[in-house]
């Protein structure tokens, strides 16, 4: 008998997984609690997938031999409760692709720098002329560039929530960027469980595959003795033993596996988050076979990632910067820290359980103003109420964007870092952004 597989969620790596499943020959069954944009429906129509949505019903789920959870539902969502109970396997959509290629897996994780790092390296394979997909967290999902024809290698972005869905799956190179308090509502609110689903990312790895990490990370550095893994390629700012990667006299210096080096000033990404995230990158280029020239090249001509401390416009002298993908505090750190002029913060959004007290010293440090923006603000309010800054409230982008126009003298920089998931007001920090830009681009 053929298995069923049912999946859970009918986004992009929902409708991804049925596609390669029914491929494969699969009995597939798409089930969403929520309503199913029109592009997935049409594309689960085109292949003859059945589905359902606003509703799960069960004598359609639990009759799975596998299910397939996205990675944005929970695991105490009252359905998973039950495909658990009935003891029916649950995996994400990275693991069920993995089984299907024999392609090499370049994998990205981190709390912070994720997209930038993974972007950055898919443009370096790409510049080799490699044959390569972009996938995970961001682009199209892995299981339907599997099912569309394999490639020689993937560069996945992969977030937490992903990784704990992962038992099988192999990364040839992994990456491990830094490790700081996010997403701790979906951990039971405890930091030990959000550090072993970021951990996972070794799992699986053989001695000659490769983990390039940040070696001054203090969680990295504790953990690591606990968990087995490839041969290491850390990264540090200054010259340190056994580095794969540092600073020196303004130069960034590869040592392995070929050494090379290139000026600090010739990378396109500025700040000292993004000198970690090109490490990252021109490391597990250099692991990959990839020339010096060309990596040296790729570091040069990279052209940023959209929501990430992206320039929008100067209007009356005051810079516009959309960062709305900052969603976690640490993020917001990274944002003010390349700051390099006094700044209006635009902060708030559906609070994760943040703790603000990280930011304060900068906020202090380096900002004139700061803009809430959010369906309830009193946290925030709350927090930075003491600091003596001007504090405004708003509750939509036109209202906050005009706010920062009214206040924001020339020679500043207006920075939306919000901290906060964008659920409150907007559908994801990508409307969030664009919003914020259309608003910017009316002034």
């Amino acid at each position: 008998m053929e298995k069923r597989i049912v999946v859970l969620g009918a986004g992009e790596s929902g409708c991804g997984a049925a596609v390669l499943a029914k491929k494969l020959g699969f009995d597939v069954f798409v089930s969403d609690f929520g309503s199913i944009a029109d592009k997935y429906k049409a594309m689960l129509d085109a292949h003859a997938i059945a589905w359902e949505e606003k509703q799960h019903s069960e004598e359609l789920i639990l009759n799975a031999g596998e299910v397939i959870k996205s990675p944005g539902i929970p695991n105490e969502a009252p359905m998973v409760v039950k495909i658990t109970e009935a003891g029916i396997p649950v995996i994400s959509e990275i693991e069920f692709a993995g089984r299907y290629t024999r392609a090499k897996m370049v994998c990205i994780t981190g709390s912070n720098g994720k997209t930038t790092t993974t972007s950055l390296i898919y443009h370096i394979f790409r510049e080799a002329g490699l044959d390569v997909g972009l996938a995970g967290n961001i682009g199209r999902s892995l299981a339907l560039q599997v099912a569309e024809g394999d490639r020689d290698y993937y560069i996945v972005e992969l977030s937490s929530f992903q990784l704990d869905n992962m038992y099988e799956f192999r990364a040839n190179v992994a990456v491990l960027l830094n490790i700081t308090p996010d997403h701790l509502d979906r951990y039971g609110y405890k930091m030990e469980n959000y550090v072993k689903a970021k951990f996972r990312i070794l799992q699986n790895q053989k001695p000659e595959d490769a983990f390039v990490y940040w070696n001054e990370d203090p969680i990295i550095t504790k953990e690591l003795p606990k968990y087995t893994h490839g041969r290491p390629y850390p990264f540090a700012e200054e010259k340190q033993d056994g580095v794969a990667a540092y600073t020196h006299e303004e130069k960034l210096v590869f040592t392995e596996p070929v050494p090379f080096n290139m000026e600090l000033e010739e990378l396109s990404l500025t700040g000292k988050h993004n000198l970690y995230n090109s490490m990252a990158a021109g490391i597990s280029a250099n692991v990959a076979g990839i020339r010096k020239e060309t990596i040296r090249e790729a570091l040069g001509s990279f052209t940023g990632v959209e929501h990430r401390l992206e320039k929008v416009a100067k209007v009356n002298g005051v810079e516009y910067i959309n960062d709305s993908k900052a969603t976690n505090v640490n993020s917001c750190w990274y944002a003010l820290q390349s700051m390099k002029t006094k700044t209006v913060l635009i902060l708030g959004g559906k609070d994760k359980g943040n703790d603000y007290n990280e930011i304060a010293d900068l906020v202090k440090e380096k900002c004139s103003a700061l803009i809430f923006l959010g369906a309830d603000n009193s946290k925030l309010q709350e927090f930075f109420g003491t600091f003596g800054l001007p504090l405004y409230d708003t509750h939509s982008m036109q209202e906050c964007v005009e706010q920062a126009y009214r206040i924001a003298r020339s020679g500043e920089t207006v920075l939306l870092s919000p901290c906060c998931a964008s659920f409150d007001l907007f559908k994801s920090y990508e409307e969030r952004g664009r919003m914020f830009k259309e608003c910017v681009c009316r002034l």
